[in-house]
């Protein structure tokens, strides 16, 4: 009997996302406006414990607006880290700005340590401006990836930032429902604590509405703005006028019927991911030469995705292992190529990095679907 394929990360629709968008079908509400667009946005505001949020048409999306309202302009730089999917740097190029690319440290996120070194031995702060010597421009803002459902060093980041005068641009695209268990920031969610924060539902995502994206803060004027932006900024809708450049960034209707039915699950997909989490731990750990990279121990994590790390003493290279899993009919991937090696990006800045092409060298990330079941996962584990 052939095996039965095991995908890396795939949606999981059971709950009531057919009756959320057959009742936005049935009622002709399927394009940017209609009710469940402003339900899933308070929905979403109300689940992270920030005042309102604002819809849009990804994650990407979400981001080049964020950049935008940080003040970020062509002649600006822009800190961001180089081992992260690359949608999290390309809105600084929409912009015309520059990205400057960042260390991680051993969460996989930004290396706060790197970054206030590059702060204070690279730049000069200057009437409120950090001017990057080297260059002469200004670096404007910062942006931070938590990885995979990890959390960066916020408390770290946050007081550099201030120190520094940077906005702070949450990428919290894969953290979704990850929050602070202790210390400083105590309850707060990921996308919570810098300036702007995003959010991405992308069909890997651990809620999906196929695509789309959300953007948080808790200063009611960003917000006013991002949802001006988005919808083409329009300053007179029913005469078509228009007072700046403005995107057509929204989210449709059916898409947020999809989330908001996803929504209602989330709490349960993180504890589905929590637990299969503690299953592939307790089988790595008694694989010599692999480990199961960690998550922060004072947050609570959403687990979207779990990495592997292959030490040099296991039997099989990164690609090795991941040719052996995927013969055995078991989706897996590599950690996303260092962004400052890639073609667009070669000729930019990158500052000491080290820590990211370790992890490049070494990670695997295997099945996490919130529809893995426990016999799947050891049927991963035992091929590993």
């Amino acid at each position: 009997m052939d095996k039965k394929w095991i995908p890396l990360s795939v949606p999981n629709l059971k709950g009531n996302e057919q009756k959320y968008v057959t009742d936005a079908i049935e009622t002709e509400w399927v394009s940017t406006a209609g009710p469940y667009v402003e339900l899933f946005e308070k929905k979403i505001a109300e689940y992270v414990c920030v005042p309102a949020a604002v819809s849009c048409q990804n994650g990407t999306s979400g981001l080049h607006i964020a950049l935008l309202l940080s003040g970020v302009s062509r002649e600006d730089e822009v800190l961001v880290p180089t081992l992260t999917f690359i949608a999290a740097v390309n809105p600084v190029k929409y912009i015309g700005a520059s990205p400057v690319f960042m260390d991680c440290d051993d969460s996989l996120c930004l290396d706060p340590q790197k970054l206030e070194r590059f702060c204070r031995e690279e730049c000069t702060l200057r009437d409120g401006r950090l001017i990057d010597r080297q260059t002469g421009r200004q670096v404007k803002a910062l942006v931070v990836v938590h990885v995979f459902g990890n959390m960066a060093d916020m408390e770290s980041i946050m007081e550099i930032a201030a120190r520094y005068h940077l906005k702070v641009v949450e990428d919290a695209t894969e953290a979704l429902g990850t929050y602070y268990r202790g210390k400083r920031y105590a309850g707060k969610y990921a996308g919570t604590i810098g300036d702007i924060g995003v959010y991405s539902f992308n069909g890997n995502k651990i809620i999906t509405t196929g695509g789309g994206g959300m953007i948080v803060s808790r200063d009611a004027d960003v917000l006013r703005h991002a949802r001006h932006l988005t919808t083409q900024a329009k300053a007179d809708e029913a005469n078509f006028i228009h007072d700046e450049i403005g995107y057509n960034y929204r989210m449709t209707n059916l898409q947020a019927a999809m989330g908001l039915a996803q929504l209602e699950q989330l709490e349960d997909f993180i504890r589905i991911k929590q637990d299969n989490y503690e299953r592939y731990q307790a089988a790595v750990r008694k694989i010599p030469g692999l480990r199961l990279l960690p998550v922060r121990d004072d947050i609570r994590s959403n687990h979207w995705f779990y990495a592997l790390f292959c030490e040099d003493g296991y039997p099989l290279s990164r690609d090795g292992l991941i040719e052996r899993l995927k013969e055995n009919q078991i989706q897996s991937r590599p950690i996303w190529g260092l962004i400052h090696e890639q073609a667009p990006y070669q000729k930019e800045r990158a500052y000491d990095i080290e820590r990211a092409k370790e992890y490049w060298k070494h990670v695997v990330n295997v099945p996490c679907s919130t529809s893995l079941t426990a016999d799947e996962v050891g049927q991963v584990a035992a091929l590993l």
